[in-house]
């Protein structure tokens, strides 16, 4: 196998060299940085092989005028160089150039730029912030790192399959025609003038076409998606005819969107194919005239012709080449406009990594309230110090500020107001990762991954060894309905899949994974968001067991609707309006009389109402 220098050898994996640019052409350098050699070297192969179409015709012209010459008795011996060339052109240069031009593309080109592309967007896409996320359809955000990657692909391999070889044919059929008559190249510069004005006034309005007929089919994926990942809540609510509608909704949008694109396509096609069928009558006509006058032979009819309809042939190839290649680019700029957005969420210039934390928490007069104002939610003048070790419960009505007390900690969100320190350093002077490094968190809504048990505990630490996974699942009273699991793959235990999001696991198995996996994780602070509410009553008895065990010499938040799970906590916050309303110990607050003590007074069951997502509350 030929090796390539490693000049020419791509690596699709290295990642940009900044952020994406919202300027389509500067947004397509920073797509193909790094795999330019490669594009170079396609392209030029590219256009050798349609060099290459021309010389086939003057070889053509030369055949026939030695022929002619000659006469049938002496032409082989006569001409057999000329005929040994024409063999050798046909048989071997032509067909190894071809070659050549087909396994730079399809070797060298499209198997590298996708993934190198896809992996720049995808990278830069879970750099964003967790809001860049909840303002829209995870399916539609999917479907344009695809839909981006592919067209620019797309745009790429046109470029260098037909725009190189049909502008390399282009110029030799004129240098060719110069050869002959000035006057039949001036001709063929007119049409070529003609055509690429059309080509100028149809392929902008292609492209924007184009892009709004991508957009329309990224909203059907978004729309599909989101109703195939709730699919239990349509059925439970037997919504499935209005999720029908919805989809429909969105489809006849891109339907017409679709037939828009469409009816522009075909008048283009149509124009260009109309221009197309002029050049033979005016190439060959203007040949046989200028042979009547002895300025050409019949080898130059011969190759006039050849290159005529070759070239006729190739408008209606460019020309549909063209408007996928400026379709590619309306889609490619559509995904632009989603995926290119600048991160709003950044690590600082100067940021540090974060050493082993001791585990201070403390919130300086810290206001947030989604960018709405005082009043809409969040969190207002909240001043907390939390003590290495020290477990602290949190406790509050749908909307008082937990969640957001929570998601600042982890810097999901920047303070509006006040600031957010651990060990004495502010969060926004630290790497998001080295942070997040050092706080454990287990929620209500557990999230797993579509992938085996031990890839979802290995998620606490990647590193770890299968007897630490397995300790773990222990602690975590996992490691038993673990070893029962079997997919429909047939594999087992820890190897089984869980299901996208843990379908296939009961409410209290995965939030037990989840417990497994921040026990793997070991985190110097740990953050529970009611991370036993699934758990019946013996199972959680057997966790709690296994939780102190676990927070011990670690600073804890607990928030909790059940008072019971947080009344052995050190201390106990009250928030109320995103404000702290009370905060003391479990004793202190019922002798206080205040809000906690007419929350336990009138709990029910265990239970201060249900509050799956703060957020939502402190939004709405």
């Amino acid at each position: 196998m030929i090796s390539l220098p490693r000049f020419f050898r791509p690596d699709p994996f290295r990642p940009a060299g900044g952020p994406p640019p919202q300027r389509l052409g500067a947004f397509f350098r920073w797509c193909l940085d790094g795999a330019w050699p490669v594009l170079f070297l396609a392209g030029g192969l590219s256009a050798l092989a349609g060099t290459l179409e021309i010389v086939s015709a003057l070889l053509l012209g030369q055949v026939i005028d030695a022929a002619l010459s000659a006469g049938p008795a002496e032409v082989f011996a006569r001409s057999w160089p000329l005929m040994a060339l024409f063999v050798l052109f046909y048989m071997v240069l032509r067909p190894l150039a071809f070659g050549a031009s087909s396994a730079a593309s399809n070797i060298l080109v499209s198997p590298n730029v996708m993934p190198q592309v896809l992996s720049r967007l995808n990278r830069w896409t879970l750099g964003q912030s967790v809001r860049f996320f909840d303002d829209d359809f995870a399916g539609r955000i999917a479907q344009k790192q695809m839909q981006t990657a592919r067209s620019v692909t797309e745009v790429v391999s046109e470029v260098i399959n037909v725009v190189a070889f049909a502008l390399a044919s282009m110029v030799g059929s004129v240098a060719f025609l110069l050869g002959i008559d000035a006057w039949a190249a001036a001709g063929l510069a007119l049409w070529m003038a003609v055509y690429l004005t059309l080509i100028r006034w149809f392929l902008p309005r292609i492209r924007g076409k184009s892009g709004a007929r991508a957009a329309a089919r990224a909203m059907v994926s978004g729309q599909v998606v989101d109703t195939i990942t709730n699919i239990k809540t349509v059925k439970l609510f037997a919504h499935a005819r209005h999720e029908d509608q919805s989809a429909l909704r969105a489809m006849a949008g891109f339907r017409e969107k679709a037939m828009d694109f469409g009816r522009t396509s075909a008048l283009f096609r149509l124009s260009l194919m109309g221009l197309a069928g002029i050049l033979p009558v005016m190439l060959v006509g203007g040949t046989l005239l200028l042979w009547r006058a002895g300025a050409a032979s019949a080898g130059d009819i011969a190759a006039a012709g050849a290159i005529a309809i070759r070239i006729a042939q190739m408008t209606g190839w460019v020309s549909m080449a063209l408007m996928a290649m400026w379709g590619a680019i309306g889609e490619a700029e559509d995904g632009m406009k989603t995926l290119a957005r600048p991160h709003t969420l950044t690590d600082a210039e100067s940021a540090r990594e974060l050493p082993p934390a001791r585990g201070e928490i403390r919130f300086e007069n810290v206001g947030f309230s989604y960018g709405r104002g005082p009043g809409h939610g969040g969190l207002h003048g909240v001043d907390l110090t939390i003590a290495p070790g020290e477990r602290l419960g949190i406790v509050g009505a749908s909307g008082a500020g937990k969640s957001t007390f929570v998601s600042l900690l982890l810097r999901l969100y920047d303070t509006e107001d006040g600031r957010v320190l651990i060990d004495g350093q502010d969060v926004r002077e630290l790497t998001q990762e080295s942070l997040r490094r050092q706080i454990g968190m287990v929620t209500q809504e557990t999230a797993m991954f579509n992938r085996s048990a031990r890839d979802n505990i290995l998620y606490g630490r990647p590193d770890a060894s299968m007897e630490e996974v397995i300790a773990a699942a222990r602690a975590a009273e996992a490691h038993g309905f673990i070893e029962g699991l079997r997919d429909h793959m047939g594999r087992t235990g820890y190897d089984a899949a869980l299901g996208e999001r843990g379908v296939k696991l009961s409410g209290g198995q995965r939030q037990r994974i989840a417990l497994a996996r921040a026990f793997l994780k070991d985190a110097p602070i740990l953050v529970l968001d009611e991370a036993t509410s699934a758990l019946d009553s013996e199972v959680e008895a057997a966790i709690q067991q296994a939780l102190h065990r676990i927070m011990e010499g670690k600073t804890v938040l607990a928030i909790a609707h059940r008072l019971s799970t947080i009344a052995a906590m050190d201390r106990i916050v009250v928030l109320d309006q995103g404000r702290i309303a009370e905060i003391g110990s479990h004793a202190e607050l019922l002798a206080a009389d205040g809000l906690y003590a007419r929350f336990w007074a009138r709990q029910s069951g265990g239970f201060l109402g249900t509050d799956d997502d703060d957020r939502a509350g402190d939004e709405g």
